[in-house]
């Protein structure tokens, strides 16, 4: 039973609860870390450890992709991003670093990245991009909007990708378009392709269960870090309270289960991750992966450079998000660091993998499809 709360009269709200409003409670017996698993499988593809990276230019060049990969996690190649647009994306990061920490107007970085993104898109970049990733032996993933998933959808299938993730702020089963352009029926067109498809994000059980009869291998929920993003408090006045909207995601899972009679559908959790104990608590509340946004932007490997803004930063007329530094360039840590330690903070920003086995190990649980019936609780 949903909990409604007054907030006028004659208008209800629900009561939804933040990842950092609950808590994991162990209940059974403890195990070493070493005992337990955090692979998990979606389609024909496995990783070793359930980390997907947001698709922005300023954490995923090809090598950070085949970097992670290696690790065991999955890097999104943003299709629409700065690698399908310009030859040299390193000086175009450079400079854009450089209006960040120099031009005394703070939205100075956010109007040269709209610059950078007005070029054309080159569809012969990006599959130099993907064939890159592609050759080192790594699964390959490239995120598209709903508005351009037609479009980029045919060249990035030629290209040789593995996964395409169909990825906005909030996106639903049918995208209706602009004029007399035919909306986009995410059904249609995924039963019409050859790579499996992950979507999102959403935010309640009824987009999710509509995502999931498209026949997606995966739902994202959320829609990012909110590092740097300004979705909720300035742009639109959307939020996703996470806990509870993973939580209604997990439950659409198992009615699309049981209407299904047993196809599985992963949940991605997408937003307020941005220590191991928020990892790990996503993942209790029915997440199978999650994405991980600014925390690895201390990755040295990220061509950002220790700056970090969310895709959503680049919309042309709508910006959503700004770029903001998250470590000093000299600071950073590599990729290992972040994913698996050893780490020296004791506030969770290094070995995300690590504090979640942990966790798991803690409550008693071998790997992560048993860690999502974990006792949780609400702080009061």
């Amino acid at each position: 039973m949903r909990d409604l709360v007054e907030i006028g009269m004659g208008r209800t709200a629900r009561r939804t609860y933040e990842l950092d409003d609950i808590d994991i409670v162990p209940s059974r017996r403890t195990r070493s870390s070493k005992e337990v698993s955090t692979a998990w499988q979606i389609d024909a593809y496995r990783f070793d450890i359930p980390v997907l990276a947001h698709p922005t230019d300023a954490l995923v060049s090809p090598a950070f992709a085949i970097e992670l990969g290696k690790a065991g996690g999955l890097g999104v190649i943003n299709g629409e991003g700065l690698w399908g647009r310009h030859a040299d994306v390193d000086a175009a990061i450079a400079r854009l670093i450089e209006i960040a920490e120099t031009d005394p107007d703070p939205n100075a970085s956010v109007a040269y990245l709209q610059e950078l993104h007005a070029a054309p898109l080159q569809p012969d970049l990006l599959a130099a991009a993907v064939a890159q990733v592609r050759d080192a032996g790594v699964t390959t993933a490239v995120r598209v909007s709903p508005q351009n998933a037609r479009v980029l959808t045919p060249d990035l299938v030629r290209a040789g990708i593995d996964l395409l993730v169909i990825h906005g702020t909030i996106i639903s089963a049918e995208h209706v378009a602009h004029g007399d352009d035919e909306p986009l029926n995410l059904k249609t067109f995924i039963s019409e392709l050859d790579v499996p498809v992950i979507a999102g994000g959403v935010s309640d059980h009824r987009t999710a269960l509509h995502l999931m009869r498209t026949g997606a291998a995966g739902v994202i929920v959320g829609f990012g870090s909110t590092a740097g993003a300004t979705t909720t408090s300035a742009s639109l006045g959307i939020g996703v309270p996470m806990a509870t909207a993973i939580a209604d995601a997990a439950a659409a899972r198992r009615d699309y289960l049981d209407e299904t009679g047993g196809r599985y559908v992963h949940v991605i959790a997408d937003g307020d991750i941005e220590t191991s104990g928020d990892l790990a608590k996503a993942i209790a509340c029915g997440a199978d992966a999650a994405v991980l946004g600014a925390p690895l932007a201390l990755a040295e490997e990220a061509p950002g450079r220790g700056w970090y803004w969310p895709s959503a930063a680049a919309h042309p007329s709508l910006p959503r998000g700004a770029v903001l530094q998250v470590e000093e360039f000299e600071d950073r840590a590599g990729l290992s660091r972040v994913l698996t330690g050893p780490s020296d903070d004791p506030y969770g920003s290094l070995n995300f993998v690590g504090g979640l086995r942990r966790a798991m190990a803690k409550s008693g649980y071998s790997d992560l499809k048993e860690f999502q019936k974990v006792g949780l609780s609400v702080r009061a």
